[in-house]
C-alpha cells in the first residue's frame, strides 16, 4: 500500500526532506517507523527506538499500534514545547 510520511523539525533535517511517498507493507504506525529505520543512516539514528519521537496518524496524535490503511498520511516528530 501507498501512505505519505512527514518529517518535522529536527527529524526533517536529518533526512533532508519533509515528506515522501512511501509503499509499505507495514500494517501499523511502529512497524511503518521500523521499515523506515531499516534504511540506516540518518532515518534510524533520528527515529531509533530510544528516541523521543512523536507520531500522527493523518494529524491526530497515534502510537506505534495504530492502524495503516492505503492513502494514510504519517508525520514523524520530535516532542516539542512552548514557552
Amino acid at each position: 500500500m501507498h501512505v505519505t510520511v512527514r518529517y518535522f523539525a529536527s527529524i526533517r533535517e536529518a533526512v533532508g526532506q519533509g515528506s515522501e511517498a512511501v509503499t509499505t507493507q507495514a500494517a501499523t504506525v511502529g512497524a511503518l517507523r521500523d521499515e523506515l529505520m531499516a534504511r540506516g543512516g540518518a532515518y534510524a539514528q533520528t527515529l531509533a527506538r530510544g528516541k523521543a519521537v512523536r507520531a500522527a496518524l493523518n494529524q491526530d496524535m497515534c502510537d506505534d499500534a495504530a492502524a495503516l490503511a492505503a492513502g494514510d498520511e504519517v508525520a514523524f516528530f520530535p516532542p516539542v514545547t512552548g514557552g
